[in-house]
């Protein structure tokens, strides 16, 4: 049984730019199974359709066609089950501001029906760095301070499979640290971790599996071993100061005075070289380093996917 099953799954929202009663296909039909105890990272661009899927996966919004469920559960026809087995770290910061936080993580437990939970909240609380903050109101948190918190009322009724969406945007080094050495110690324990996030080297870093989405479909999904693999190139890295002219850096990835190629072999390299110097600049600090999976990410999202399309609203449609 999968932890979480995604089954030609459709989601429709109203198109901002086409006609009358047209819709956006934000979902096209996707399907994926991602087993108990994985660690797998989903991956894509702003407007992909990963936060589309968690709030299908968490029951806040309905399909247009599919069927999605936790251990089991029917997301839709067993909600309160399938709620129960998930806890999901929402990339909002949401909070009450009527409660210390204490108090905020008992109520959380009280939804779920959960009494006398004090000792594993003290245990969230010092694994998520707040025993300092237990008696602090909300509103007095910074927002890396109350990311924690979401965490905590997320894994507040143990559950056995945890949904990180962006957990770590915007936050600092410590929070990164505190976090994924207590949702790695969760996974070794035999927790399920789907993680979304931009930092494409903590996907690398924490997922086995990853499945990346572009336009609402599925363009990859592999071992993160495998899509490294993948990578058709090494990659030639330097820095330099100045501008490239534009048809070389149409080939680059650039990023502020960091310059990066793919470099099949050596005459490719000994080419973009060449082109800098012809170019009046200097190349400093060259290396030539494995291919991550920002490169393979790149890579995918830039080949040519059909899109999701706009079509006409389907007649019944669910919201």
């Amino acid at each position: 049984m999968s932890a979480i099953s995604f089954q030609s799954v459709s989601k429709a929202y109203p198109s901002p730019r086409g006609p009358a009663g047209s819709t956006f296909l934000a979902l096209d039909h996707v399907s994926l199974d991602i087993e108990e105890g994985e660690f797998f990272g989903l991956l894509g661009p702003n407007g992909a359709g990963k936060t589309t899927m968690i709030t299908i996966l968490a029951g806040l919004t309905r399909p247009l066609s599919g069927k999605v469920s936790v251990l089991g559960s029917d997301v839709q026809t067993d909600y309160a089950q399938a709620r129960r087995k998930l806890g999901v770290v929402p990339q909002e910061l949401v909070f009450d501001p009527f409660f210390n936080v204490r108090e905020a993580l008992q109520f959380q437990s009280g939804y779920f029906g959960i009494k006398k939970n004090d000792a594993w909240i003290d245990e969230l609380l010092d694994s998520l760095g707040l025993t300092d903050k237990a008696n602090a109101n909300m509103r007095q948190l910074s927002g890396g301070m109350k990311r924690r918190v979401l965490v905590a009322q997320a894994l507040v009724h143990k559950p056995p499979v945890i949904v990180l969406d962006e957990p770590t945007a915007g936050v600092d080094v410590e929070l990164r640290q505190t976090l994924w050495q207590f949702i790695a110690k969760l996974n070794k324990q035999g927790s399920t971790v789907l993680l979304t996030t931009h930092y494409l080297e903590e996907a690398e870093a924490l997922c086995g599996r990853i499945a990346m989405l572009k336009s609402g479909r599925v363009v990859a999904l592999d071992t993160t071993s495998e899509l490294l693999k993948s990578a058709s190139s090494n990659v030639l890295r330097f820095k330099v100061d100045g501008l490239l002219p534009p048809a070389l850096a149409s080939q680059a990835r650039i990023t502020g005075r960091i310059v990066q190629f793919p470099a099949h072999d050596a005459l490719e390299i000994e080419r973009f070289l060449t082109a800098v110097r012809e170019a009046g600049l200097t190349a400093q600090d060259v290396e030539i380093r494995k291919a991550d999976l920002e490169d393979v990410f790149l890579d995918l999202m830039s080949r040519k996917h059909e899109p999701a399309t706009e079509q006409p609203a389907a007649t019944g449609a669910q919201a």
